[in-house]
């Protein structure tokens, strides 16, 4: 029974004889009636493919029976409905020793060459996801299929790797060199098509067709030689030219200091790219060095603290109707954002212009996100405006992101409650608002939650739960599972000025405002966050958040929070007053181009003499670590991962260094605390460390 569930599964993959045959290990295989080797791909216990040892060994044995069968082909696919394969395991990595990886990757390496020389011709077939060791996998058989809508890559940079399986010298020397180094140097998946542009597939297909790919690959009526590019890049001055634009590109977006991956690759490539032999032997060795290195190592732990937070989805939260009251930019953005991820969706206001603001700027991301025009007029087709919000007595969710008013909220809530439906979440967007105050005035109050969405919500992954004194426990994890199925992460956390992340973000803010009343020049300010790894500097994230919205939260939160913050200038409410805003208005602290960038002088222009501290960076960053550890202290979140993935998800706080409470783990408690002191001689209260200080510190002596 349980194989002939398995195989009904996948019934609408082409599996050959495969589908039938019995699983041993993480494959099956059987030879058809033309002598094709159907070798089938499924990982026990498992939604997707991932590339461990066991897969690999298993290969080998394959490979042995397929050497000694003789088969006319060898058909290599996936039989998970998601795909190929997800890459590499990464888990097989952590905790190993140098020797085992190095040991590790050179017995992966003498299998998948040895694939890639077996007599009969070898032939991939990819569907769904193909990234990272699968990809490499692939690119060791002689021809590769791509069913329509797969997509491929190599991710490995975002755990500041890059392919360590053969796929740095096999990618460029069977695809455009210049395209397979882009896909491997940015990490982003390609559509099936424009694999096959760039020479990584050599043909796509519909699935039905599959059959028939394969007899054109036994055939020789599908392939790709080497063109003139690839043979051109096979000189060391062609590559060395290339080289340097790829370096000055990559500086642009990752330093060497923090991100020494790219530049690895980079180099790589250009020393040994005209010789595999060469290229192997350094891929094999600059991988091993690069997995070893701090980098690699916090961009790993934040790869398993993503996965962590998508864990906390129980099943399905029952949402298929999404209502979304407020067509501002935070309404209309989840409105879009949901309308993407495949939700019907009514967005109500009270007003028709902000509605037709709000689905031109969807179609926009849309399309900038989706990048295909059908799947842009089906997302827009399930994205209805809705004047009369009639859509919320049929939602399964209805979302309030109204200004942040309570008075406001709460008349919305009074009219919204009768009309839902049983079963209905009611979620509020607000940022600041006590969950308490919010719920009063509600009937059932325990089906309300906060979903608190991040700004821009097609690009931040976090949205925060948050939960209050009468919120259902079923309430609180249904709107978890909605955030997982948006494809965002949630994180928990309790009702409390600020919540978590924007409690940790102001004080960062308030400090380089403060700063620049000192007279420290805005452009250096920003230039030290962004060395340490922040995505954007403080000033100008003022400014991206505007000016009046970030006096609003820190003022209300001065006042909620009844403890010493940086005092505000007294021209920043003039500026507000006068309308210098920020972006949104062309200026502010900055003053904005037509590309709506920031005008800023270059740091290295800045004199010498002009105002600077030695303690600046640390005035920004301590500050904000000092918040979070004050709200693991309240309980205001629970958990030091859940604290370093918001942080980091929520606000880039510097990905390689592996999140707030991490990086202050590894600097040393009792120098951030002393640091702390330091600061608060010589500047004030705002800097006395949190008691929760002393709690880690306790924390980690128990550990040791």
């Amino acid at each position: 029974m349980g194989r002939m569930l398995s195989a009904l599964s996948g019934r609408a993959l082409e599996l050959g004889p495969a589908r039938f045959a019995e699983q041993t290990g993480n494959w099956r295989a059987e030879i058809d009636d033309d002598y094709i080797y159907w070798l089938i791909l499924d990982c026990p216990g498992k939604s997707v493919n991932t590339i461990d040892r066991g897969v690999l060994e298993e290969l080998g044995h394959h490979v042995d029976h397929i050497i000694d069968k003789k088969p006319s082909a060898v058909v290599i696919r996936s039989a998970k409905p998601a795909g190929f394969a997800a890459g590499a395991d990464i888990r097989q990595f952590v905790g190993a020793t140098t020797g085992d990886i190095t040991g590790m990757i050179k017995e992966a390496h003498l299998i998948l060459d040895r694939l890639e020389q077996v007599q009969a011709k070898t032939i991939a077939v990819l569907h769904g996801h193909c990234l990272g060791g699968g990809l490499e996998l692939a690119l060791a058989c002689d021809r590769r299929i791509a069913v329509a809508g797969a997509s491929l890559g190599f991710p490995e940079v975002m755990l500041g790797l890059h392919p360590g399986l053969g796929g740095t010298y096999r990618s460029t020397m069977k695809a455009d060199p210049i395209e397979a180094m882009t896909l491997m140097l940015t990490g982003k998946s390609i559509s099936a098509r424009r694999a096959k542009s760039i020479g990584l597939v050599d043909a796509v297909c519909e699935e039905r067709h599959v059959r028939a790919a394969v007899e054109a690959a036994l055939y020789g009526d599908i392939g790709r030689e080497p063109d003139l590019k690839t043979k051109a890049f096979s000189l060391k001055p062609a590559r060395s030219f290339a080289a340097r634009q790829m370096r000055k590109k990559t500086k642009e977006k990752a330093p060497k200091a923090q991100y020494p991956a790219p530049y690895a690759l980079i180099d790589l490539w250009e020393e040994h790219g005209g010789s595999r032999s060469s290229m192997q032997k350094a891929e094999m060795e600059s991988f091993a060095k690069l997995i070893e290195t701090d980098t690699s190592r916090n961009l790993v732990r934040v790869f398993f603290l993503r996965e962590k937070m998508r864990g906390l989805r129980s099943g399905k939260s029952g949402v298929s109707h999404v209502h979304v009251i407020g067509a501002g930019a935070m309404g209309g953005e989840i409105a879009a954002w949901a309308a993407k991820q495949g939700f019907r969706v009514t967005l109500a206001d009270v007003a028709l212009k902000p509605m037709g603001r709000a689905i031109k700027a969807a179609s926009k991301m849309l399309q900038a996100t989706l990048k295909d025009s059908i799947k842009v007029r089906d997302a827009l087709d399930r994205l209805i405006p809705d004047v009369d919000g009639l859509g919320a007595s049929h939602a399964d969710i209805v979302i309030e992101a109204v200004p942040e008013k309570l008075d406001l909220k709460r008349k919305i809530y009074a009219d919204i409650e009768p009309k839902l439906k049983d079963g209905a979440i009611l979620a509020t967007n607000t940022s600041a608002l006590p969950l308490n105050d919010l719920a009063e005035g509600l009937s059932d109050p325990s089906r309300f939650v906060g979903l608190h969405f991040f700004n821009p919500v097609s690009r931040m992954q976090l949205i925060e739960i948050v939960s209050h004194d009468r919120v259902a426990p079923e309430t609180a994890q249904r709107a978890t599972d909605f955030a997982v199925e948006l494809s965002r992460l949630p994180t928990p956390v309790k009702s409390a000025p600020g919540f978590l992340v924007n409690r940790a973000l102001v004080p960062y803010m308030s400090e380089a405002i403060l700063m620049v009343d000192e007279g420290i020049p805005k452009e250096r300010i920003d230039h030290r966050a962004e060395e340490f790894g922040m995505p954007m500097g403080p000033v100008e994230l003022s400014d991206q958040v505007g000016l009046d919205i970030a006096l609003d939260v820190a003022t209300s939160l001065a006042e909620r929070l009844d403890q010493p913050f940086p005092r505000t200038p007294e021209w920043l409410p003039k500026m507000v007053e006068e309308g210098k805003l920020g972006r949104k208005t062309g200026g502010g602290l900055y003053e904005f181009g037509p590309d709506g960038k920031p005008k800023k002088k270059p740091v290295d222009a800045l004199k010498d003499d002009t105002k600077d501290d030695p303690d600046l960076l640390d005035r920004l960053i301590l500050p904000m670590l000092n918040a979070v550890v004050a709200c693991l202290r309240e309980g205001v979140i629970e958990d030091e991962d859940m604290a370093d993935g918001a942080m980091i998800f929520g606000t880039g706080f510097a990905p390689f260094r592996g999140g707030p409470i991490h990086y202050a783990r590894t600097r040393g408690i009792d120098e951030i605390v002393a640091k702390l002191e330091k600061l608060k001689d010589k500047h004030g209260p705002r800097f006395t460390p949190d008691a929760g200080w002393e709690q880690l510190k306790t924390a980690e002596q128990k550990a040791a």
